[in-house]
């Protein structure tokens, strides 16, 4: 990467983390029309929530696997886990907006009102936080790495930041699953 990628890492996390946002919260929002997607089969709708957790599963043990072989002095497999994890991570994300924007909205809670208003609420809500928060931290650790040098990270926020992003990512893929089993699979 050049210097001038370097010098800019924040500002580049900055625009990456508001488009990024914006494309989320314009599908959550009806913005992005129906029309702007192709019309999948109703199977493939079905299908990609269950995927999702699948996909949800592998990043919770990417990152960890990620985390350990950091502590362990292992940077390549450190980095290959990382950069795994926010491949899941966009597929996720992928995935799950192109069923928000074919269904028009998001899924509807199935069970009882008093469960939807005192635990898969506040669920999906800390959540969609935590998610929300984590977009620029990983987006500011991965742009560290990947213009730096594994030496020239010693002198960066990477590990800090790395880890609170890590941290937050985890608990917002484990909420995500949580949700997940909520709305499919215990009511």
């Amino acid at each position: 990467m050049t210097a001038i990628q370097k010098e800019h890492v924040p500002m580049l996390t900055g625009l990456l983390s508001v488009v990024s946002l914006a494309v989320v919260f314009g599908a959550a929002g009806g913005v992005i029309p129906q029309s702007a997607v192709p019309t999948p089969p109703e199977r493939v709708l079905e299908t990609i929530p269950h995927v999702n957790a699948v996909l949800s599963l592998t990043a919770i043990a990417t990152i960890g696997l990620g985390w350990w072989w950091i502590r362990r002095g292992n940077v390549d497999r450190h980095r290959q886990a990382m950069v795994l994890s926010f491949a899941l991570f966009g597929t996720f994300l992928v995935l799950y907006l192109y069923r928000l924007v074919s269904l028009g909205g998001p899924a509807s809670f199935p069970g009882p009102a008093a469960v939807e208003q005192f635990v898969y609420l506040p669920v999906l809500a800390i959540h969609i936080l935590l998610a929300v928060i984590c977009i620029p931290l990983v987006y500011y650790a991965l742009l560290l790495a990947a213009t730096h040098t594994v030496g020239e990270l010693a002198r960066t926020r990477h590990a800090a930041v790395g880890r609170i992003a890590a941290t937050l990512w985890l608990v917002s893929f484990a909420l995500g699953v949580v949700v997940y089993a909520m709305l499919y699979h215990v009511y």
